[in-house]
Order: C-alpha cells, then sequence, then structure tokens
C-alpha cells in the first residue's frame, strides 16, 4: 500500500473532529481525517437537537453532523470513512496504519475519537434508541416535559441527570440496583428530598416495552432472592447514566490518560502529553461532554496544531 504525508492527520468525527478539520483545512494545513466507526460521533444517534446555536428551530443529530462534514469538505478537508488501526506516537512524523492496509505519516495529530456511553446490554436498548431510550439528559430531557421517565445509576452521574430531569419531567424513577446511592452527600441530599423523584433501590432493569415509541419498563427487585419481585412502570424516557467509556484504546500506553481513559492535557491548550498531538471532544472532557463544548476544543486544537507547526519551522 502507498504511504501519504499529511501535516495534520484528524482521528475521528463529530462536532471535534468535523470543526478541527474546517479550521485546519482554512490554515492550509490539509489535513486527513478518518470518520472511525461511527461518523459523526454520537450525535448521530440522538433526535433533535435544540441547544446548539445557530439552529433556532432545532435540527436533527445526523442532519447537524452532516452540515458539520460538508462545511469541512467545501474548504477542502480530505474526509475518509474508515478508521485508524494502529499509531506509533513515539517520534515524529507519527506513523498511522488505517483499516484497508494504508500507512499515513503526519506531523501533527488530532484525536477526536470521543466517548461511548455505557449501555445495560438490554436489546430493547437499540430497539427504542432515539424512541425514549437516551444517554444524555442535558441534551434530551427537554423533549420530556410533563412526562415520566426513568434514570438508571447511582453515582453522581444518576442522580444529577435526575435532579435535572425532575425540573423538567412529571415524574422521574431512579433506579438503583444496590441497597444505597454511590452519589456524594450533597447529591443524595438533593434527590431524596426531591418531591417528583422516586428512588427504586435494589432494582434493576430487565427490558423496556411500547408499541414504536418506549412506553413502561420491566422491572425487578430484590433479584434471586426469597423477597424477588417482579412489576413494570410507565414511563416515556429511558435515562442511562452509568458513566462513558473513552475510546482511547488505540492510545493506551502512549498518552497521558486519567483513572477512566480519558485524555490528560496538561497545560492550558489541547496538546496532550505528546508534543505535536492535540485532543479535542469528549475524548479529552469527562466533565462537560456537550457538543458545543466539542466543537469549540476542535477550533482551539486546530489552532494550536497550525501554531505547533510554524514553532518548529
Amino acid at each position: 500500500m502507498n504511504t501519504e504525508t499529511t501535516k495534520c492527520l484528524i482521528i475521528g468525527s463529530g462536532p471535534a473532529g468535523y470543526t478541527a478539520a474546517i479550521y485546519a483545512t482554512r490554515a492550509n494545513l490539509a489535513p486527513i481525517l478518518y470518520e472511525g466507526l461511527q461518523p459523526g460521533g454520537q450525535l448521530t444517534t440522538t433526535s433533535e437537537v435544540e441547544n446548539f446555536p445557530g439552529y433556532p428551530d432545532g435540527v436533527m443529530g445526523s442532519q447537524m453532523m452532516e452540515d458539520f462534514k460538508n462545511q469541512a469538505a467545501r474548504f477542502g478537508a480530505d474526509i475518509r470513512s474508515g478508521y485508524i488501526e494502529k499509531i506509533d506516537l513515539s517520534k515524529r512524523p507519527f506513523e498511522a496504519l488505517d483499516d484497508n492496509g494504508a500507512t499515513v505519516m503526519a506531523d501533527t495529530v488530532i484525536i477526536a475519537t470521543g466517548a461511548s456511553a455505557k449501555y445495560l446490554g438490554l436489546p430493547d436498548e437499540t430497539t427504542y434508541a432515539g424512541m425514549g431510550v437516551s444517554a444524555c439528559a442535558t441534551c434530551d430531557g427537554f423533549f420530556y416535559r410533563g412526562r415520566t421517565v426513568a434514570v438508571v445509576g447511582g453515582g453522581d452521574t444518576a442522580c444529577e441527570e435526575a435532579y435535572y430531569l425532575s425540573g423538567l419531567a412529571k415524574q422521574v424513577y431512579l433506579i438503583v440496583r444496590k441497597p444505597h446511592l454511590r452519589a456524594s452527600k450533597v447529591m443524595q441530599k438533593r434527590v431524596t428530598e426531591k418531591e417528583n423523584i422516586t428512588i427504586l433501590y435494589n432494582t434493576n432493569t430487565l427490558g423496556l416495552f411500547g408499541e414504536g415509541f418506549l412506553e413502561g419498563a420491566h422491572l425487578v427487585e430484590h433479584a434471586g432472592t426469597d423477597k424477588e419481585h417482579k412489576f413494570d412502570i410507565k414511563i416515556d424516557g429511558f435515562f442511562l447514566a452509568i458513566g462513558h467509556k473513552p475510546n482511547t484504546d488505540l492510545f493506551e500506553g502512549q498518552l497521558k490518560l486519567d483513572d477512566q481513559g480519558y485524555i490528560v492535557l496538561p497545560g492550558d491548550n489541547q496538546q496532550t502529553s505528546v508534543a505535536g498531538v492535540f485532543a479535542a471532544g469528549d475524548v479529552a472532557d469527562p466533565k462537560y461532554q456537550q457538543a458545543v463544548c466539542a466543537a469549540g476544543s476542535g477550533c482551539r486544537a486546530a489552532l494550536d496544531a497550525d501554531l505547533f507547526l510554524m514553532e518548529q519551522q
């Protein structure tokens, strides 16, 4: 296979990757972008996005990512389907191998591989994806105003999402598999004192049901014990809040990662622990994980890459 060279290799798409491509192309870096296994990132699995500036009437997540992609392509970004299978960050230029066996030598790399929401592994989660199942209350909670929803999880994220949803929904069930919450004391206090939040301890989800759209969940309390009790709840929305896994397997042992696997940005910019390698979006953001934040960091990463190359001359 041929070996190509580029000033900037962008690994991943979504708001971070496509925005990085827009800025890198306009800086004459002629970037090559690999979209990855999920072109457009997590937003392509959501329904309508109403909180991204510039779309006053809202926009479908897949359409917004198509708009981002088209804008990057208009400026000349080389956008490719497929993914980077292997990369050596030990020396510059960095050497990457794609899924077709082609080699790309890059002066800089921008990592925008995102993070994947953790799911329970139920087939019904796929069936009702975008039809009641979500992994982002901030993104989709607005659609459940005055309705009944459930949040799965017992940590800070789950409590935060349940509390957020309680300001929108009529009723919120917090499904906790343990007999207690793992969240901080302040978050525990908030959810236990909120009138429209009902906490279901020692409870697991067996499945979901509904005609076309989600209508309810099959639950079991005290599974496997003499107190086992199966029951159903009627809900319009089912929110997973059991964490995210950053897509950083490719970079383990090469970049500094935190204890959750997110890429660490040691300075005041988007540069990683390796000079010339930058990260943008959810892959380096365990806190906010919003599309607008990812897009902003993609801009920063491209500007940082351009400055890095200028300083190397």
